[in-house]
């Protein structure tokens, strides 16, 4: 981000999407920008002919990035009274905004395509928001002014600048989908955030909240709903957050919100941790919160946890809970220690704490934009304070993957993971699960495996249910949960892939990969046990061979062969791997398959007996 950006707003803006400053207490708008512009100055000169003729750029000018022709961020001047033809014009362009955005797009008004932040009269600015809202009601999408502010330059009328929210209204359940994982120490006040976030009520200081959140951990246990929406945030197309607090069901969440978040509430107790790992390689979150109790500070699994989604690149966050507990000293410890554990080496991170609405604006653009940033909240359950900066924060951040990326996944052969597995009374077998590619409808014929022969079975999908309402479309990326009849149950188990027929999948036994050794009590070597995961797979494996060493120690890195003990696993190379047994951890990335031969013969002579 460019240093005159950060220099002029206080707190620089991702997305080049500016119109921001940290805490108003910093500086009065449009003070210090002096210096940040002049080296703008010499850049922009030529663009400067284009602006009205009563406007006198000085050298108080400030500028953002130029706007860019990709991603979800327009840059208008302004918009009063449109011809039809340019009005037609402007909706094209939005249109094309929020499909970059899937869904959500971001306009800043009073700003010059060159990125100059000239600004509007008050009248002017009225009347631009108002052909926003006819642009956005013809597109079937709603606004939401993020933040105003006034660019002060040494003119006699004072000028604004605005920053509005784009979304779109939800048609045929299409709303955006992200999911966070929840990580963090036992007794960190997980359960009683999400409760308080999904419920709409605060705690009591004894658990109140999370007890609400238990009474639907019964019905996940049951299989009544979707094995992967543990707790389910919804934002309707006005901002607005919708959740439990109006006594509605989760089906009416979906159908209300445009943008949902899935909070996937992992453990954090020690003892767990294969669960927490199976929960961050097979549901692809697309973000990890982590929280840390205010009073105990980075204690217990913290620094793993916080290890874990650092090896898997999940971008992570961190809210410091329970401040209602603890002076402000102790907050500020608790807060020091985590920016000292953020910027070591290893890590690399960016600390940013989050303290007004107009950092959590800030801190949800530079989030999805660069992955060192890491904003930190510090809230309370119990009084309410801070919560709706985390508010404001999920209903802004966008999604990591834009449109481009999906249609491609999209385009390819459909294939599923499957992590979870139920039998419904009256419906069947049912398998939870994300679709990594293609696109998956009602009636599609697919098969499943490998089995311990390396071979797949038939079967045809049933009905799709995504955060528990159905859906006809399930595309790329989407978590659901499909029936499959009267498919036997015992045909299947966690870590198989449900895929077109005409795909070739690559079966193995065997695999290599280059690994990092995280941390081994002794060495390792040819013939040691590990757990191994990679996205939806997790089963023992036992080391072949380290390529060019007799043995691994703490931080080396190696080439190592890995043999599945008990059944082949379809892979795919580049793939994460995680590997743990007792101490010893390590990360790394699939390298190279040793396919089984003649699996594809396998392949066809299940088809014949199916």
């Amino acid at each position: 981000m460019d240093a005159r950006v950060s220099e002029l707003f206080g707190s620089t803006s991702g997305h080049g999407s500016g119109g921001s400053q940290g805490p108003a207490s910093n500086h009065r708008p449009g003070n210090g920008s002096g210096v940040a512009s002049k080296k703008a100055g010499a850049k922009n000169r030529k663009a400067r002919a284009r602006f009205p003729r009563n406007f006198k750029p000085s050298n108080h000018t400030p500028y953002l990035p130029p706007e860019a022709e990709e991603g979800n961020i327009e840059y208008k001047l302004k918009l009063v009274n449109p011809t039809q033809n340019r009005f037609e014009h402007l909706a094209t362009q939005m249109k094309w905004r929020l499909q970059e955005g899937r869904g959500e797009a971001v306009y800043q008004i009073g700003v010059e395509d060159n990125g100059m932040l000239v600004g509007l009269s008050e009248e002017d600015m009225r009347a631009s928001l108002k052909t926003l809202h006819r642009l956005a009601e013809k597109v079937g999408a709603d606004i939401a002014v993020l933040r105003e502010r006034e660019v002060d330059y040494d003119a006699d009328v004072p000028r604004k600048i605005a920053e509005v929210l784009i979304r779109k209204v939800p048609d045929d359940q299409q709303f955006l989908d992200l999911r966070v994982a929840v990580l963090g120490n036992v007794d960190s006040g997980k359960s009683t955030l999400l409760g308080v976030l999904t419920q709409g009520e605060l705690d009591n200081g004894r658990g109140r909240a999370r007890l609400n959140l238990f009474r639907h951990l019964h019905e996940i246990q049951t299989g009544r709903t979707s094995s992967i929406s543990f707790e389910i945030l919804g934002f309707n197309s006005k901002g607005e957050v919708v959740n439990y607090s109006e006594s509605r069901t989760a089906e009416e969440i979906c159908e209300s919100a445009s943008k949902m978040i899935t909070f996937i509430d992992l453990a954090g107790h020690h003892k767990y941790l294969k669960t927490t790992i199976f929960g961050l390689t097979s549901y692809c979150p697309d973000f990890a919160m982590l929280v840390v109790s205010a009073n105990t500070g980075i204690a217990g699994t913290t620094r793993e946890h916080l290890g874990i989604a650092m090896a898997l690149k999940v971008p992570i966050f961190i809210v410091i809970s329970k401040v209602d507990l603890c002076t402000r000293a102790t907050v500020e410890r608790t807060l020091r220690q985590l920016e000292r554990v953020l910027k070591q080496p290893g890590c690399n991170k960016v600390p940013m704490v989050v303290s007004s609405t107009d950092d959590a604006v800030t801190a949800a653009q530079q989030f999805a934009q660069s992955p060192n940033i890491t904003p930190i909240f510090t809230l309370s359950s119990v009084t309410g304070e801070s919560l709706d900066m985390l508010k404001v924060f999920f209903n802004i951040i966008p999604p990591l993957s834009n449109s481009k990326e999906q249609e491609e996944l999209m385009q390819q052969l459909t294939e599923f993971q499957v992590d979870e597995i139920y039998t419904v009374p009256e419906v069947g077998t049912v398998v939870g699960g994300t679709l990594y590619s293609g696109i998956c409808r009602e009636g599609d014929h697919l098969v499943v495996g490998p089995t311990e022969l390396g071979q797949f079975h038939k079967l045809t999908v049933g009905s799709i249910q995504r955060n528990r309402s159905a859906c006809r479309v399930l595309r790329a990326g989407q978590a659901a949960t499909l029936a499959l009849g009267n498919f036997d149950r015992s045909l299947l188990r966690k870590g198989m892939v449900m895929v077109s027929p005409e795909m070739d999948p690559t079966i193995c036994w065997m695999f290599e990969a280059e690994i990092v050794l995280l941390f081994h009590a002794k060495t390792f070597h040819k013939g040691f046990q590990v757990t191994v995961h990679i996205g939806n797979v997790r089963q023992t494996a036992t080391v072949e061979a380290v390529y060019g060493k007799e043995e691994l120690r703490t931080g080396e890195k190696a080439v190592v062969l890995f043999k599945f003990i008990k059944h082949p696993e379809y892979l795919k190379v580049g793939a994460k791997v995680l590997f743990r047994e007792g101490v010893t951890k390590g990360i790394g990335h699939v390298t190279n398959l040793q396919a089984i031969s003649h699996h594809h013969h396998h392949f066809q002579g299940q088809d014949e007996k199916a």
